[in-house]
């Protein structure tokens, strides 16, 4: 049994396994490349070429596909078995953006699922772990505060 209270309703996560994978992989890997691509070393980015990758939101019912190809991440469609599936509940992937969890602390209490290829699933724990990545600052992202700075650029156009 999950001892996380913070799970998405099974109600909401059906709901959400309806919806078309692509387009949410876009966004995921969009979102990646912000923020990893200017610091993964090269025997990294040598290391995941090609690599199939998938993170699974278990209680959203979920998952984002994509690969590192010509020198950024990018979104597949349903590309079938993955050289590495990493799971988790919708909250647990939240605290470790936050850098509130430890990746390992999460997969020791098995809320953190990792399957596949181990070494890829070590290099992948320990490249995060290494990079200095700011900690996910909700309020910086909330939809009134995303307005206020793109009304901001517009006036000073």
């Amino acid at each position: 049994m999950n001892q996380n209270r913070h799970v998405i309703p099974p109600q909401i996560g059906k709901f959400l396994s309806r919806l078309p994978a692509y387009p949410g992989s876009l966004l995921f890997v969009g979102a990646l490349n912000l923020m990893l691509f200017r610091n993964l070393p090269a025997d990294v980015r040598q290391s995941l070429a090609n690599k199939k990758l998938r993170i699974r939101v278990s209680d959203a019912q979920l998952s984002f596909d994509f690969r590192w190809l010509h020198n950024s991440f990018s979104a597949c469609q349903n590309m079938g078995e993955a050289d590495l599936t990493i799971s988790a509940y919708a909250h647990d992937f939240l605290l470790l953006a936050q850098r509130l969890e430890d990746p390992d602390a999460l997969f020791f209490s098995r809320r953190l699922v990792m399957e596949g290829d181990t070494e890829l699933g070590l290099l992948v724990k320990n490249t995060i772990d290494a990079i200095e990545l700011p900690m996910l600052d909700l309020e910086r992202i909330s939809p009134r505060r995303v307005l206020a700075r793109i009304k901001e650029k517009l006036c000073l156009s």
